[in-house]
């Protein structure tokens, strides 16, 4: 029988309708076609792509927006805002409007055309992170910016554009609709019981281990109560932090590790799958906060939002989480034994 789930921070319902699907493989993914051809993002090709931002890897003394990088970010040729202007809030009648001012980058994960993102080693993943982390604290200066979004579109049904393995990253002058609702969820919960919502669901997940997908000492991955799709899972930092950007180096070589095997996991059970991953952090130049915690937000696309959902604002899951977690916990040791077999 179908079930209702409502998410606990930010009340919505998700529809569990298991028996439409019950494995993986009930999931098909179409290979995305290969485009070949001309790659701005490629080494070499840095002419094509307006003047770096931000470079990791190049010997000492090197110039910039030349071959050599490891990670590399630029603003976006055609970006959804723009950083030049004021943001001139203004009515029109019992309208709002403003200008399009922000910030719209990419990250350039890495200089080879063919490199997945979740098969990177740790190693070189962890600069990934810090570039997130270096754009956040650097785009915080400028008071136009409310929040900065970071995400990635791995796939051409999640929406990559591009096939050289790359995320974004885009500053907001105000916060997004998704955020507020979180930061009141968190608030509600925490004037409640004086405890962040976050913090109590990792230690319930911990405590009844159907949900928990893999963790290590820093970090946990998990399938939420109420997925929004099959195989959502969120990772967070077991000691609470509101904010990404003070992540040290060594918090973010932890968070590499099990980012790495998060991906490697979802690939094993659904090879190939487009997903969409999400930082979700507290706004910026805002005091540590005790009611939010910041976490990451990987989503596959693996179902279609049609008329009832666009209508309703439900979800409909064919997949329960805690099925999934545990395909996805089994995912590399059932790969293991196969190959040793």
């Amino acid at each position: 029988m179908p079930e209702l789930r409502k998410d606990p921070v930010l009340g919505r319902w998700i529809i569990i309708a298991e028996e439409r699907a019950k494995r993986p493989t009930d999931f098909i993914v179409a290979e995305a076609p290969t485009t070949g051809g001309f790659c701005p993002l490629c080494p070499g090709n840095e002419n094509t792509t307006p003047p770096e931002v931000l470079a990791y890897g190049r010997p000492y003394g090197a110039p910039a927006n030349t071959p050599g990088w490891q990670v590399r970010v630029v603003p976006n040729k055609y970006p959804a805002l723009v950083i030049e202007g004021e943001i001139d809030r203004q009515g029109e009648g019992l309208y709002d409007k403003m200008n399009g001012i922000g910030a719209h980058e990419v990250v350039i994960e890495s200089p080879r055309h063919e490199d997945i993102f979740a098969e990177l080693g740790v190693a070189h993943m962890v600069l990934v992170f810090q570039a997130f982390r270096s754009r956040i604290q650097d785009l915080e200066r400028d008071p136009r910016f409310r929040y900065v979004v970071v995400f990635k579109n791995f796939g051409r049904a999640a929406g990559a554009s591009l096939e050289h393995s790359h995320s974004q990253l885009v500053a907001l002058p105000i916060l997004p609709r998704m955020i507020v609702s979180e930061l009141q969820g968190t608030l509600e919960y925490y004037n409640y019981k004086e405890r962040c919502i976050y913090c109590d669901i990792i230690r319930q997940e911990i405590q009844q281990k159907v949900r928990v997908v893999c963790q290590n000492e820093l970090f946990i991955t998990m399938t939420p109560f109420a997925p929004r799709t099959p195989f959502e899972m969120w990772i967070l930092p077991k000691h609470h932090e509101s904010g990404y950007h003070n992540q040290s180096d060594q918090q973010l070589a932890v968070l590499s590790e099990i980012f790495s095997e998060t991906l490697r996991r979802l690939d094993a059970c659904i090879p190939g799958v487009p997903y969409n991953f999400v930082l979700h952090t507290q706004p910026l130049r805002s005091e540590s906060m005790k009611h939010f915690h910041w976490h990451f937000e990987i989503v596959p696309k693996l179902t279609s939002i049609a008329g009832f959902e666009w209508g309703s604002g439900f979800y409909i899951n064919p997949m329960p989480p805690e099925e999934a977690a545990l395909y996805l916990r089994e995912s590399l040791e059932k790969g293991t034994q196969e190959a040793r077999s």
